[in-house]
């Protein structure tokens, strides 16, 4: 496979404006005086399916030949993922399978069955997910769409980059969560192909830093295990292409830890009347928790916001 480059994310922003919206990209003024920073928040909570997945899983489903669209598509997802590329294949008239952890959270998996796809449930890691979808691949002629190794997929999520940059051209650094890695190279490659200046920053939990690992080492690196609240950063492993753009584009990679994680979820929704799932506050916590210091403009991607009413119950 061959990595994206930036015209292709100019042409996945075109193709994909009949379904992704542009979220909105806002002043923080309240959490950015308890951080010390110029805060601004980018919100995919706000995007279609209430996640950035839609753009990159509605872009690789546009390049499906008609033969690949009769068959069907696969995704195996932590949620979001899967919910997008539900919707965005009933919105193409695309048969769509989703392969889910067991400990799925409700409202991700209801929204898979509300765009019509069928649902499975396997493990709770990535690759047991994988593993799964790669035989129902093989027994019935599906097009995996991949969560984040994917040429389409990424270059769909770097249309947040050129977003970024329209709304806010003096930004000096934007905080990503980090899982296997679409999002951020996709930002990565965008913003750095058109403002080299501007810094890009992964955020990881303490207990998944693949790719802090992998960095560190020159190579991918597997976890045995990926333990953290936030249900969507649990990939073991970085993508082959993710890892390669990250190693080119992304300036520093931190961790947060769960109690960060869950302490910016609370803030986001009481100083910035935002809801964020655990997986999409990640970015805020690296702020809030001084991770990351930077005396200019910072923008947090809020890459999602479908959390368990259960678990913001209990984090309230």
């Amino acid at each position: 496979m061959l990595p994206p480059t930036i015209d292709d994310v100019r042409e996945a922003y075109q193709a994909i404006r009949t379904l992704a919206k542009i979220t909105p990209l806002i002043e923080a003024t309240e959490l950015g005086a308890q951080t010390g920073q110029h805060l601004f928040l980018k919100l995919e909570s706000l995007q279609a399916t209430g996640s950035f997945k839609i753009r990159g899983a509605l872009n690789a489903l546009l390049h499906f030949s008609p033969e690949e669209q009769r068959r069907g598509a696969i995704a195996a997802s932590s949620g979001n993922h899967g919910k997008a590329v539900a919707y965005a294949a009933r919105h193409l008239g695309i048969p769509a399978v989703i392969v889910v952890p067991e400990d799925v959270s409700p409202p991700k998996a209801q929204g898979i069955l509300e765009a019509g796809a069928e649902l499975h449930k396997a493990g709770r890691f990535s690759a047991e997910r994988f593993a799964y979808a790669h035989r129902l691949v093989a027994e019935r002629g599906l097009r995996l769409v991949h969560s984040y190794d994917d040429p389409h997929v990424i270059a769909g999520q770097g249309t947040i980059g050129l977003e970024i940059l329209e709304q806010l051209p003096d930004v000096s650094t934007v905080l990503v969560p980090m899982s296997g890695g679409g999002l951020i190279s996709g930002i990565a490659l965008a913003i750095k192909s058109l403002a080299p200046r501007v810094r890009v920053v992964g955020v990881e939990p303490q207990g998944a830093n693949r790719f802090q690992r992998s960095l560190a080492a020159g190579r991918r690196v597997a976890l045995e295990r990926a333990e953290t609240v936030a249900d969507g950063l649990r990939v073991l492993e970085p993508g082959e292409l993710t890892f390669a753009l990250v190693s080119r584009y992304v300036d520093e990679v931190v961790t947060v830890t769960d109690e960060e994680i869950l302490e910016a979820v609370r803030k986001l929704l009481r100083y910035a009347r935002v809801l964020a799932e655990p997986s999409g506050a990640a970015s805020v916590a690296a702020a809030l928790f001084g991770k990351v210091r930077e005396e200019g403009k910072v923008v947090a991607v809020i890459s999602g916001g479908n959390i368990d009413p259960q678990l913001l119950r209990s984090i309230l």
